[in-house]
């Protein structure tokens, strides 16, 4: 027995417990089922790592390298899990953008709706998706008996999104044209969607109602987390222990110094405007948007396909199955803004990037060019490529299930500064929105920590200064300093108060890779190249900050 002998049992036990996660990584065979989100199976999970972490305790250390890294991986990330566990973190999974309500909808997103067996796959589990959802609902109910609750925010942010998806023009109800237009679209199997389509909406406003009249009056009126909690979170987040005054206030500097550079910035495009002006002449000018959902999609699918073909062999050793990436418009209901999913184990499906845009038809392009670095290549989709395709030294457990935001994050941000310091924010209004980007991930530092720990806004901050946060505040320093349309910063906020010490991870590991990147400088003088660093960055898969510190400089 070695440590990749017994990461590969781990998952397997684990995948076993969780169908969800094999339609999401793409593992055949449970697309049909749902996993046990009761109590009991909470509890078979909980299980499943205790017995783990006995196992991986009893090997030796190895000390071959990839075995040593598959060892470290998996056993941070049994301690991660446990501790999880250990704080009741299982009973209070409700919030705005990432618990399992999302996971539940969201796994129709990667659903093969071409086949025969894809739609009858996706069919039976709308027609059992009650079954999840009461399981869900029992550990929400423990959570409630035991004082473990999410605060009313969150609480209502997820009734509306239940409602949203199944309204008439919400996801459920779409799904019967989709059906209609393949050649899957039998009378019988589009009776059957439409009965199940029928039970699904049922089953989410029935949840909707749990939520609004028994779960809302024991939710707590308080958002913010406190130190310890968010202190946890913010490990498991990162991989590594800050110092949350000290970042708090290093976010603060990136906001002063970034709103610097965007006065510069907006004078190269319109010296006459200010920075307000010229970025509603950027958000409001159609020479500068694309006139419709298809446009903008066949625009950053070029912006990526011509990236690949530059950079392969040069900048970053691309393999060849994440040379190809999709970029999708989501369904209506989750939270805007843009997100990844990665491929499947054997890439027969592509990773693809998403964009969640409600009813926008027309879509300015200044601050979406180095989104579309951030979430396609050489941001997330280089990064989960390569990390899924490292077959030869990670293993399985670590190339498919482990991920670290201030890993992952941090790379997606700094892909995004690499391609503006290689030239391909080419406009000076590209090169306006990746600073707002940046803006807005600096904002999300100051505001996390800030909520949270309820710590005062800096007296020199420009800004409230001596205020205490409040969720208003928070809106406003995201309207006025990030330029965010007023429901998308409203929708942020709501984000970071339901999911503490996760928004701070893109700013934090930026920063740890941009010192990483030029404490190598230093050493290696000359003999320094891009490619070199980016494949000790990626070469490793996804680890915590304070490991990938090791494994780069060590």
């Amino acid at each position: 027995m070695n440590a990749y002998t017994l990461s590969d049992q781990l998952l397997d036990e684990l995948l076993a417990l969780s169908p969800i996660s094999c339609t999401y990584l793409g593992v055949p065979g449970k697309d049909h089922e749902w996993d046990d989100l009761s109590c009991a199976g909470v509890a078979r999970r909980r299980g499943v790592f205790e017995r783990y972490r006995e196992a991986f305790a009893a090997l030796p250390e190895p000390e071959e390298r990839w075995e040593r890294l598959a060892y470290r991986v998996a056993d941070a990330m049994i301690d991660e899990e446990l501790d999880r566990y250990a704080h009741l973190e299982h009973l209070r999974d409700l919030n705005s953008i990432a618990s399992t309500f999302q996971n539940l909808r969201e796994v129709f997103d990667l659903a093969d709706l071409e086949t025969d067996d894809g739609w009858d796959n996706a069919i039976t589990r709308l027609e059992t998706i009650d079954r999840p959802l009461s399981g869900y609902r029992e550990c929400l109910d423990e959570g409630r008996e035991r004082g473990v609750v999410v605060a009313k925010r969150q609480v209502r942010a997820v009734v509306v999104e239940a409602l949203t998806t199944a309204g008439d023009d919400g996801f459920f109800r779409q799904l019967p044209a989709r059906l209609e237009a393949t050649p899957a679209a039998t009378p019988e199997r589009m009776a059957r969607l439409r009965a199940a389509v029928d039970h699904a909406c049922a089953a989410y406003v029935e949840f909707a109602e749990y939520l609004e009249e028994s779960y809302l009056p024991d939710a707590t009126d308080v958002d913010a987390v406190g130190e310890q909690r968010y202190i946890r979170a913010a490990r498991r987040f990162l991989g590594d222990v800050i110092s949350p005054v000290e970042t708090y206030h290093w976010g603060w500097e990136q906001v002063k110094r970034l709103r610097g550079l965007m006065i510069e910035t907006a004078s190269q495009i319109d010296p006459e405007k200010s920075l307000d002006a010229v970025i509603g002449l950027l958000k409001s000018d159609p020479e500068r948007s694309a006139r419709s959902r298809e446009a903008f999609v066949e625009f950053m699918k070029a912006r990526l396909a011509k990236a690949v073909g530059d950079l392969d062999g040069t900048i970053f050793e691309i393999p060849e199955p994440i040379k190809r990436v999709d970029v999708k418009l989501a369904p209506p209901g989750g939270s805007l803004g843009a997100y990844y999913l990665q491929p499947s184990e054997d890439f027969s499906r592509p990773g693809s990037v998403w964009w969640s845009v409600g009813d926008q038809q027309v879509f300015p392009l200044w601050d979406e060019v180095s989104t579309v670095y951030h979430e396609g290549f050489p941001g997330h989709h280089l990064q989960v490529g390569i990390q899924v395709a490292l077959s030869d030294r990670l293993s399985r457990l670590h190339r498919l299930l482990i991920w670290y935001p201030g890993y992952g994050e941090g790379w997606a941000l700094y892909a995004e500064l690499l391609m503006n310091e290689l030239g391909y924010l080419e406009l000076p209004e590209y090169q306006l929105g990746m600073l707002a980007a940046h803006m807005l991930r600096a904002c999300r530092v100051a505001i996390d920590i800030g909520s949270h720990l309820d710590l005062p806004i800096p007296d020199d901050s420009g800004f409230h200064p001596g205020e205490q946060w409040t969720f208003e505040t928070a809106v406003e320093l995201l309207t006025d300093y990030a330029f965010l349309e007023q429901a998308y910063a409203e929708s942020e906020v709501t984000r970071y108060l339901g999911w503490p010490g996760q928004a701070i991870s893109y700013k934090v590991g930026e920063r740890v890779i941009l010192e990483l990147r030029e404490t190598l400088r230093e050493r290696r003088g000359p003999a320094f190249t891009l490619r070199d660093f980016h494949e000790r960055v990626l070469g490793s898969g996804p680890v915590g900050l304070a490991l990938l510190r090791e494994l780069v400089l060590g």
